[in-house]
């Protein structure tokens, strides 16, 4: 058995069992072609005796990394822990992939009476009336709370900086009264990238507004599954929609704002339903405008926005 089961097949480089689905039953019948008489359940019993369970694929291989990439991480690790030592707050951001509005599939599985699964549409075609909802997720490690507002329209750095801004006026600024600076943890790329004028351009607008030094940190290029909101509340919303067709938006909404987790997660959703215009470029003297202080060690992934009320936008 364990002959069959290693990547590298031993014996036969061209066994057939190299080349189909590993399950009890083609590994009872590869056996029984060895001469050994064996059930399929058998086959099953004998793998969870070997300590062997059915697994599917995972996604952890980055490819190539940045030589800065674990330098990073401490510089971000060790923000948190100055920033959360001296009571400011600290959110990890990010947009949890889009889903399809409607009676769609969706993975997994949920108790029914036998018969009575919700029925869902073969393909899955986007209803172009009721579109797809870009949920974006703001998650507070310190108070294990989470803020998502559901777009409808296009994820840009408006939407994502928008999203902060609900945050903050809903729930940031009473959890954290006497706070003068915000720090932000960001994936490399998308709407919240490092690259992205009109995301810096929007995180001054938010600064003026508030009065806070925003202090941003970019995760790495290929490093976005160690954003804590992944690991630590898009997860849990995965879990709480299982098997759960998301016919519609109130439905989407509810779901994530019925979210919990056993360590105490709780979550805040609301419906954006502002049109959110792709494409905007953001000139050069707007960008020069910016009271931007970019740090000593990476200062493209690491930067603060200081607030300026003297800045204003074309």
């Amino acid at each position: 058995m364990e002959a069959l089961l290693e990547p590298a097949t031993r014996g036969d480089p061209e066994s057939s069992l190299t080349w189909v689905s590993r399950s009890s039953y083609h590994l009872a019948a590869a056996l029984a072609q060895q001469g050994h008489a064996i059930a399929q359940k058998s086959v099953y019993n004998l793998l969870t005796a070997m300590g062997y369970s059915l697994q599917a694929n995972r996604k952890t291989l980055e490819g190539g990394s940045h030589a800065d990439r674990d330098a990073q991480f401490s510089h971000i690790n060790a923000k948190v822990k100055d920033f959360q030592a001296r009571k400011q707050p600290v959110i990890s951001v990010d947009t949890k992939k889009k889903e399809n509005v409607g009676p769609f599939k969706n993975a997994g599985r949920e108790y029914h009476k036998k018969g009575r699964a919700p029925k869902v549409n073969v393909h899955d075609f986007l209803d172009k009336e009721l579109g797809k909802a870009a949920p974006y997720g703001i998650y507070d490690p310190t108070l294990n709370k989470g803020w998502v507002s559901v777009g409808v329209s296009s994820d840009t750095a408006q939407f994502a900086v928008n999203a902060i801004r609900s945050w903050w006026q809903e729930m940031g600024r009473k959890a954290y009264a006497r706070a003068t600076q915000l720090y932000i943890n960001a994936d490399g790329g998308g709407s919240n990238g490092w690259r992205v004028r009109l995301w810096k351009i929007e995180l001054q607008k938010l600064a003026n507004e508030t009065g806070l030094d925003i202090h941003i940190s970019h995760f790495p290029p290929g490093t976005s599954k160690w954003n804590k909101i992944e690991h630590k509340m898009f997860c849990f919303i995965s879990q709480n929609w299982r098997g759960r067709p998301l016919i519609d938006l109130a439905t989407i909404v509810n779901l994530i704002g019925n979210t919990t987790s056993q360590t105490g997660l709780s979550i805040r959703a609301i419906l954006d339903t502002n049109t959110y215009q792709k494409g905007i470029k953001v000139s050069d003297a707007d960008f020069a405008k910016l009271d931007l202080h970019p740090d000593n060690f990476h200062g493209e992934w690491n930067y603060v926005i200081i607030p300026n009320m003297e800045v204003i936008f074309t």
